[in-house]
């Protein structure tokens, strides 16, 4: 975990199945780069969104 990390929900859809999982990094972008590495360029992201602390 990095200097100003924070928790973000991705919503992704794989072999075209919708999944929701956590990721921790600084920004959406990192977000989007960390699931393109694990899924490779077939996952398609549809929303990335900061996780609140309640």
């Amino acid at each position: 975990m990095r200097c100003g990390a924070k928790c973000f929900l991705v919503e992704t859809e794989v072999n075209g199945q919708k999944q929701i999982s956590s990721v921790t990094a600084r920004t959406p972008a990192d977000v989007r780069k960390t699931i393109r590495l694990e899924y490779g360029t077939e996952a398609n992201i549809l929303t990335v969104k900061e996780e609140r602390k309640k």
